[in-house]
């Protein structure tokens, strides 16, 4: 074995050590995950507005026009692109460029002049099953009230003897149970903070203790010490997420529908821009005091804007072009189209391009400053 993979290997083992040595640090790795996904899975709830709608109108006439107009003229609904083919729905729901689906078949302005039930079709994306019991709702308000108002018109100003009809489904969470919505996004925000709680403190506690002089004048370099800082905690992570993984699968019945291949290929590159952000703060801290608020102050921003809390369709448009930079955004992205939608590769190339990016991005960051604090110019 070569010089370099004996320190590496040596700097592994003592992280390794630190880590589990202590019961409370042990009960903080591998219980503490698994009792904040139970919590969490039960209490976190979600809303939204504005739900990006796809139009199928293959009616094609001006009443069905009209409809589709009401339907973006209020504040509930934004059609984001429209078609005349049925299959289009299935594409942009799989793809998320919305989250529900109308059709309006053919005959439709037919049966409003005929006085008949006028059928229109509603496919709603049910992985988010707060998001779809609203849209569903509101699917049926505007069906009463604008399209109240289309047959009134239609009918030449006297009460209208027909009714719309909507037939809505949710797809992926038939259910709508919050808990399968919610649950694959706690096990994104727990990795993070469990990456960022096991790191962050790192080079403050070597600077505390007085070890970090030592490793300045040692011959060991930024690329190994990174590296024999970080493996021990992306295999802490790594266990962390088969844990969580089989909790929600078998206690909270999250189904999971993709590739396990995928998830972890996904669950890597977060960790790593996970473990790299709480490098970066253990950088620019002198305790570990300031490393714990810095970690809240990074930690709880990164939660918000990753559409945890809230849709990011619903944001200002500042915040959505804020959200790019965040690594859980896209992260919480690829678990939840893996977990719920069955998605691969080709459906969540956008998502994986950006996720590996930015932690990239953050771990060359993190390099830098550790050579900096290595060199004592921090």
């Amino acid at each position: 074995m070569s010089e370099r993979l004996l320190r590496i290997r040596a700097l592994a083992v003592k992280e390794l050590r630190q880590l589990l040595r202590d019961p409370r640090s042990r009960v903080l790795m591998f219980v503490a995950p698994v009792v904040q996904l139970l919590l969490f899975g039960y209490a976190v709830n979600t809303d939204v507005r504005r739900a990006a709608t796809f139009v199928v109108d293959r009616d094609r006439t001006a009443a069905s026009r009209t409809f589709v107009q009401a339907l973006a003229a209020g504040d509930h609904f934004r059609v984001v692109g429209g078609s005349q083919r049925s299959n289009d729905i299935r594409d942009a729901l799989d793809g998320g460029r919305a989250i529900v689906g109308i059709e309006i078949p053919a005959g439709f302005a037919r049966d409003i002049a005929a006085g008949r039930t006028a059928t229109v079709q509603a496919i709603i994306d049910g992985a988010n099953s707060n998001t779809a019991t609203v849209v569903q709702a509101n699917i049926a308000r505007f069906a009463q009230w604008h399209g109240r108002d289309l047959l009134t018109e239609r009918a030449g100003g006297a009460p209208p003897a027909a009714r719309i009809d909507v037939r809505a489904r949710a797809w992926y969470n038939p259910g709508l149970s919050s808990r399968i919505y919610n649950v694959p996004a706690v096990i994104g925000a727990i990795l993070m903070l469990m990456c960022l709680l096991l790191t962050s403190l790192a080079l403050v506690r070597e600077r505390e203790v007085g070890t970090l002089e030592q490793l300045i004048v040692s011959p060991v370099t930024t690329p190994q010490l990174v590296l024999g800082k970080t493996l021990p905690v992306i295999l802490v992570a790594l266990v962390d997420l088969a844990l969580i993984t089989t909790v929600a699968r078998l206690w909270f019945d999250v189904p999971f529908r993709g590739s396990l291949f995928v998830l972890l290929i996904a669950a890597l590159i977060f960790i790593v821009g996970g473990l790299a952000a709480g490098l970066l703060i253990s950088t620019v801290s002198r305790t570990q005091q300031e490393a714990f608020m810095a970690l809240f102050l990074v930690l709880l921003p990164a939660i918000i804007l990753s559409g945890f809390l809230l849709p990011v369709d619903a944001m200002p448009p500042l915040f959505q072009v804020l959200t790019f930079i965040n690594p859980l955004r896209h992260f919480l992205d690829i678990v939840r189209a893996v977990f719920l939608k069955g998605a691969g590769f080709e459906v969540l190339a956008a998502e994986f391009t950006a996720l590996a990016v930015v932690s990239a991005t953050i771990l060359a960051a993190a390099a830098w400053r550790v050579g900096r604090t290595l060199r004592g110019t921090a």
